[in-house]
């Protein structure tokens, strides 16, 4: 059950900011969390929330400063009070107050035109850690599945901007048509069409050199299968279970590889190291809205269980947002 409960204001420890929440981001991980295959990091509060955005409100004791082990994790960029930021989180951005540490906050500056940053920590981090784990070089083509979710709306134009081919797939012709307005070269509609046929027409039989997979389990096998030489398989989600069946002929044939991760059960450091990656390579490029948050619908934060419904039921694209 999600229900609204009063809780103390939470008290940013050294390193760490409190930040008045505007809205934070429903990801497929908070669902699995409320079914309690996904508990929260020691340390982070019990209910969900792994993403926010909003107005600093005050910094730890005695204050951050650019030689505390969080600052210098950010590149020396410490928030201030009446920043206004966007932050990652290891639980409990499903609040109207929230702590962070300063090294995964992106900071929104005023007069950007950035209306939904809270739809893009967690997106940006998973998307970019990922491509650099992938080694995803200049001229090779990538396959996202699920372009119009979350991750996978993010995931396209990221790889469209750095001027990678994308290719994707989505559920209908509708959404199809939106992905590939977000930038991908292909959008394969995977409810009427034969993905792996789709794929090889458009590489020329070849096979892609990345597939971006949020299926997991039951893909696993047709995966493979999409794989160019030395192509790799980076699986970053289940939502089609959590054990398949991996041919390893196929995989060794293609000389290929699977990478699997997670993101919020990273030690802080990993997780500073991705958020200064991406403030350094990623964050410029939604300053200037190259890449930008793709906002399904704002859901009132009292209404929790009815945008998990939401997100279950499949009929999102891009990101649902909790608001106050």
């Amino acid at each position: 059950m999600l229900r609204v409960e009063q809780v103390p204001d939470p008290v940013p420890g050294p390193g760490e900011v409190l930040v008045e929440v505007e809205a934070a981001g429903v990801n497929r991980a908070d669902l699995l969390q409320r079914a309690g295959h996904y508990p929260p990091p020691p340390g982070a509060p019990a209910w969900p929330g792994l993403e926010v955005a909003g107005m600093v409100l005050a910094v730890g004791p005695p204050d951050v400063r650019a030689d505390t082990p969080g600052a210098a994790a950010s590149g020396g960029v410490v928030p201030r009070v009446g920043d206004r930021v966007a932050a990652l989180l290891g639980g409990g951005g499903y609040a109207e107050r929230v702590t962070a540490n300063v090294s995964q906050t992106l900071r929104v500056p005023s007069g950007s035109g950035i209306e939904d940053p809270a739809a893009l920590p967690e997106a940006l981090a998973t998307v970019w850690s990922n491509l650099r784990a992938a080694a995803l070089a200049p001229g090779q083509t990538l396959l996202v599945h699920g372009g119009s979710g979350g991750v996978g709306s993010v995931a396209v134009q990221l790889a469209h901007v750095l001027g990678h081919r994308v290719l994707a797939t989505a559920g209908g012709a509708e959404r199809c048509a939106r992905v590939r307005g977000l930038g991908a070269d292909v959008v394969v509609d995977h409810r009427t069409q034969d993905v792996a046929q789709a794929v090889a027409d458009a590489t020329d039989g070849r096979g892609v050199d990345v597939v971006l997979d949020v299926l997991g389990g039951r893909a696993l096998r047709s995966n493979v299968e999409l794989l160019a030489e030395g192509g790799r398989l980076v699986v970053i989600g289940l939502q089609q279970g959590r054990r398949g069946e991996l041919d390893l002929p196929a995989l060794m044939a293609r000389r290929g590889s699977v990478i699997a991760t997670t993101l919020r059960d990273r030690p802080a450091a990993q997780k500073a190291a991705i958020m200064a990656d991406v403030r350094e390579h990623v964050w410029p490029l939604v300053l200037d809205g190259r890449v930008q948050p793709v906002v399904h619908a704002r859901v009132p934060l009292a209404d929790a269980a009815r945008a998990h419904t939401m997100l279950e039921s499949g009929e999102v694209f891009g990101k649902l947002l909790l608001v106050p």
